[in-house]
């Protein structure tokens, strides 16, 4: 009987150690399972971070440009930029020749200023190597009231300030034509000066100052012919205040269409390549359409 019993409570006894060790297994094959997601989603956090990082240390583009409208339309560039990881710096000139210096020389990725026209007036009259790798804007150039408002009764010896850079001046003269007021020789085209003037029945005084003082002889010549960034900083708006201006349908809005400029080379610069996106992006556009009316067209 006491047999019978010891059996009895030793086959129990194994029986309740082989259940405990089926339960043991079944948790130990659970907890790698949770081991394993819990170092997959730290994997993904830690991948997250990485990337973040990644994203804010892309790098720093540095551009050189001129003031009005160059580097506010840069500024509103700055903040979609920085979400992409690049820290955009401006530095502003008051000049056409610093700028493209500046890039030439290797102190700034890129510039933001000129049309293509200029870029290759300068190119063959500096001996630099800089290529446009971006079209981004127009500005209508345009004729405004001096001390005479009136372009139909014009007086006899007016003078008239113009810029004297090659291509801006030539661009000046040939709107000065479309109005009537000159008519210069066959085939003078973009490389017109004041000595290309064929007819000139108001006898006209072509006055050739540097693009930027123009604008400082409003109340000194009869009338003035300004780029458009150097109206906007005088206050004037090309739409609205010029007596006559470049068209946006004209053939002037493609030729002078305003250019990221890089030193040639460097064109595959990633940062320039995404401040280029970024400039023709939708949201750059509407920028440049509300703020400025019309005296700064996206080029499309």
């Amino acid at each position: 009987m006491k047999k019978r019993i010891l059996a009895t409570v030793l086959a129990t006894i194994l029986t309740a150690g082989t259940l405990t060790a089926c339960g043991s297994g079944n948790e130990t094959a659970v907890a790698p399972e949770a081991t394993e997601t819990t170092e997959t989603a730290e994997e993904t956090a830690a991948a997250e971070e990485t990337a973040e990082a990644e994203a804010v240390e892309k790098g720093t583009i540095t551009v050189a440009a001129t003031e009005v409208p160059h580097s506010e339309i840069l500024e509103a560039a700055k903040s979609i930029l920085a979400e992409q990881g690049w820290d955009l710096q401006v530095t502003v000139f008051n000049d056409y020749v610093q700028p493209n210096e500046a890039v030439e020389s290797g102190e700034f990725d890129a510039n933001y200023f000129q049309h293509t026209p200029y870029l290759d007036s300068f190119n063959e009259e500096k001996g630099t190597h800089l290529v446009s790798v971006g079209e981004i804007h127009y500005e209508p150039l345009g004729i405004y009231a001096g001390t005479e408002a009136d372009l139909a009764n014009i007086s006899d010896g007016a003078t008239i300030a113009v810029p004297n850079d090659t291509t801006n001046e030539a661009r000046a003269l040939l709107l000065l034509q479309d109005n009537g007021i000159i008519t210069l020789k066959d085939g003078a085209g973009m490389e017109a000066t004041k000595n290309d003037i064929a007819e000139n029945p108001h006898n006209v005084e072509i006055v050739e100052l540097e693009a930027a003082q123009v604008a400082r002889v409003i109340g000194e010549t009869s009338f003035v012919v300004l780029n458009g960034n150097y109206a906007l900083q005088a206050g004037l708006n090309a739409q609205k205040d010029a007596l006559a201006y470049e068209t946006s349908d004209s053939e002037a809005a493609k030729t002078y269409v305003n250019v990221i400029v890089v030193k040639e080379g460097n064109e595959g610069n990633e940062g320039v390549k995404a401040l280029v996106d970024v400039l023709k992006s939708d949201e750059i556009k509407d920028f440049i359409n509300e703020k400025y009316q019309g005296s700064v067209v996206p080029f499309e």
